[in-house]
């Protein structure tokens, strides 16, 4: 099996010289945080963009949204504590993280008619760390 080619650079430490596949390094970085942006996310972060989100999505029985603990791999519509509007209901969805972060960037567009009024976030590291936050909800 032949690797592809990648540029070597020479260090020089102490005398000794050492070989360094920097971009090898750097590729795999990149590739690394465009497959899954989720392991780049910044939980913290979410915790604190999620504070917006909190002043509805809360564990009380009035909560004007439903409550996001466990929500990844729930169904749409599926709390039976909650009032869900008639779209959310049909939306035949099941919360994974592709959805959330679609949801998060706009709800009408994934769910037209949904009651949320929330336009939605726009920065997708914001989006990628809330939805990172979210999935820590149990």
């Amino acid at each position: 099996m032949t690797a592809f080619w990648m540029p070597r650079i020479e260090l020089e430490r102490n005398g000794i010289g050492m070989s360094c596949n920097v971009m090898r390094a750097f590729y795999t970085a990149v590739l690394v945080g465009a497959v899954s942006p989720a392991l780049a996310a910044n939980v913290g972060h979410g915790e604190e963009v999620f504070r917006a989100c909190a002043a509805c999505h809360t564990e009380k029985p009035d909560a004007l949204g439903p409550s996001l603990k466990g929500v990844i791999g729930r169904k749409a519509g599926a709390l039976e504590d909650f009032r869900y509007s008639n779209p959310m209901k049909r939306a035949n969805l099941v919360w994974d993280e592709t959805n959330l972060r679609e949801f998060i960037a706009d709800p009408q567009a994934k769910v037209r008619g949904t009651r949320m009024p929330f336009g939605g976030l726009s920065e997708p590291a914001d989006i990628d760390d809330v939805v990172a936050y979210i999935a820590t909800l149990k």
